[in-house]
């Protein structure tokens, strides 16, 4: 695991096993803030949101939610998903909060101190429900309002963009429910088309990727 500084200044980490990046090296903030916060999360009209994060990795993702929640005043309820967490040393080498979150370094250490299998109450705002497990055998309750799929590429780990997995995510979400992913290959889109999704091509983040994608699953008349 290698540390790499990207284009706006924040960090992401490298896998070498993978060839593969967590967050975007055009940018990893400026990535996460428009995919799962401004096309996410703020385009979500639930009082109070239910989401779920397939592949909590860094948790620059919660941190943002975390604080979008407590700047908003709107409750979240946030369950990510993890298979290999990362280890204490390596998250405080990130040092989101210095570059993103001045005055929040304990909430960022509080995501990852967080017991795993249970409900943390991080502040009044945000409750925080970390899963270890393998996203591709765990059956999810249902009743989220919104879905931030930040999965490895699909040439890198194949096996987390499948259809029947899309099919799931469809059945757990809350009509009216979204699901953003950084992903906007025709593959994936017809996936998600083929779950159930009403599939918008969104513009990617400045200076990033061209197109990224916002599903919804429709409401019964």
């Amino acid at each position: 695991m290698k540390l790499e500084q990207t284009a706006d200044g924040s960090f992401t980490l490298y896998v070498p096993e993978l060839d593969e990046h967590y967050h975007s090296v055009k940018g990893a903030l400026t990535e996460s803030q428009h995919i799962f916060i401004d096309m996410g999360l703020k385009h979500s009209t639930v009082t109070e949101p239910r989401i779920l994060e397939i592949g909590l990795g860094t948790g620059l993702n919660c941190f943002l939610t975390l604080m979008t929640a407590e700047e908003t005043q709107r409750k979240a309820h946030y369950t990510g998903i993890e298979r290999f967490p990362l280890d204490i040393e390596t998250i405080s080498q990130l040092d989101y909060p210095s570059i993103i979150g001045k005055g929040h370094e304990e909430d960022y250490l509080a995501i990852h101190q967080a017991p795993w299998q249970e409900d943390a109450v991080l502040s009044p705002w945000f409750t925080l429900h970390k899963i270890e497990g393998d996203f591709t055998h765990y059956t999810f309750n249902k009743g989220y309002d919104i879905i931030y799929f930040d999965a490895f590429a699909p040439e890198k780990q194949p096996e987390m963009w499948e259809q029947s997995l899309f099919d799931s995510l469809y059945h757990v979400l809350n009509e009216g429910g979204i699901l953003t992913t950084y992903c906007a290959k025709g593959v994936v889109r017809r996936m998600l088309q083929a779950a159930g999704f009403v599939v918008e091509r969104l513009a990617g983040p400045p200076g990033g990727k061209r197109e990224i994608l916002r599903a919804t699953k429709p409401i019964s008349e």
